[in-house]
């Protein structure tokens, strides 16, 4: 393989990466992104809920990936006392239900439309660097390595980044801060498709059990627990299997599927950006730490991600000082209200079952304009005081 050259490179096809690509080839950048796998969006690693209103703002339109438009959500209390949140104020999770991977190919295909340029089964083994400045990454396509040289690399390789600690980005996280998962796709079972469910408590530590509708009576039942909770990794499916193996309408199931991995609970990275580089969507820890769903931010990022590419290039200034504009502009759009739900989430995990049920039950017929960390303690005050003492900040 003979090395190449581009304007912007992107490493990861996900929708963080495909987002980036999209609209750095939009702006005029000559564009390469590449994947490790031969398959963008396989296999699925992701409860495949999404909210909606975001879609437009980053020009993805309705497609053949939607599975359901669901009402809105359920949370469940530890006694199984259940809150109902219409779709519009449930959060990063709820509103489509959808084929995952049709639609990160759909925005690949976008990309692609775009005028990038996609390579499969290509990864990034090293990050090349000159005077301090990352020029683009070694890679290997079919067991054939070159180089792929560019003003502006982007590192949107997922979870298990590598390529930002490469770059010289402090990347570590804490086992405090991040949730091992496993989900089952399973069928003949009792699920609402006009719902998606949450159950909160001792049932998944440090997380919770989630239902995904697919079709009547097929749906997606996984879980997150954190992984400082548990004394392995493969505690989650012992804890999914006892909470299957307690709920009738889902232990009568057929399981068809099964998907697992990690999953960021963390805050943001301090730094996403230095000479040459921006790093975006869950290798920037971009998803949200209570909800653990990263889709929406990802994308929304990836926009302004390749927006200021695209400019860094034109301008002839890949530094840090010019590469900026992404740092503030995704800051401005998403940091606060990530900082917060980590920090929330800090606190939710040492709650007992007890708590999260007097939680709910505050709820109960409360109507909440926007589900937020401040509008429900708002609400749990009113009812049970003693429950939003540690939680004042928030308040």
């Amino acid at each position: 393989m003979q090395d190449q050259k581009t304007d912007v490179l992107v490493i990861g096809g996900g929708p963080a990466g495909s987002m980036t690509a999209k609209w750095a080839a939009t702006q005029g950048a000559r564009v390469l992104m590449i994947e490790k796998r031969q398959e963008i969006g396989s296999p699925v690693r992701c409860g495949e809920g999404m909210s909606k209103e975001w879609l437009q703002d980053v020009g993805i339109r309705a497609g053949r990936w939607i599975n359901l438009e669901v009402e809105g959500a359920r949370i469940y209390s530890p006694r199984e006392k259940v809150f109902e949140i219409n779709e519009k104020h449930a959060g990063n999770e709820v509103g489509y239900v959808v084929e995952r991977d049709e639609f990160d190919k759909q925005l690949a295909i976008d990309a692609a439309n775009a005028g990038a340029e996609v390579k499969l089964k290509t990864a990034a083994v090293a990050i090349l660097k000159e005077q301090g400045r990352v020029v683009g990454a070694k890679v290997k396509e079919f067991g054939q390595s070159y180089e792929i040289r560019a003003p502006i690399t982007v590192g949107a390789d997922g979870f298990e980044s590598q390529v930002g600690r490469w770059a010289g980005l402090p990347t570590n996280i804490a086992t405090r801060d991040m949730d091992t998962c496993l989900q089952y796709r399973m069928t003949n079972v009792d699920s609402d498709v006009r719902y998606c469910d949450f159950y909160l408590g001792k049932c998944a530590p440090g997380g919770y059990v989630w239902i995904f509708p697919k079709a009547e009576g097929v749906a997606n039942v996984g879980i997150g627990v954190q992984v400082s909770q548990v004394k392995n990794p493969a505690d989650a499916r012992t804890y999914l299997d006892r909470w299957i193996e307690h709920h009738p309408g889902y232990a009568k199931g057929k399981k068809i599927d099964m998907v697992g991995g990690g999953v960021s609970i963390a805050p943001p990275l301090k730094q996403t950006v230095t000479d040459g580089f921006m790093i975006v969507g869950d290798a920037a820890r971009m998803i949200d730490p209570l909800t653990g769903g990263g889709i929406a931010n990802g994308c929304i990022a990836g926009k302004i991600c390749g927006t200021v590419a695209a400019a860094a290039v034109h301008a002839g200034d890949p530094s840090k000082e010019f590469l900026q504009k992404y740092e503030k502009g995704w800051r401005a759009r998403l940091e606060e209200k990530l900082y917060r739900n980590w920090l929330a989430k800090e606190k939710l995990v040492t709650l007992s079952d007890e708590t999260f049920d007097k939680v709910i039950d505050a709820l109960d017929g409360v109507r909440l304009e926007k589900l937020s960390v401040h509008n429900i303690l708002k609400a749990v005050r009113d009812k049970y005081p003693e429950v939003t003492k540690e939680f004042e900040a928030f308040l």
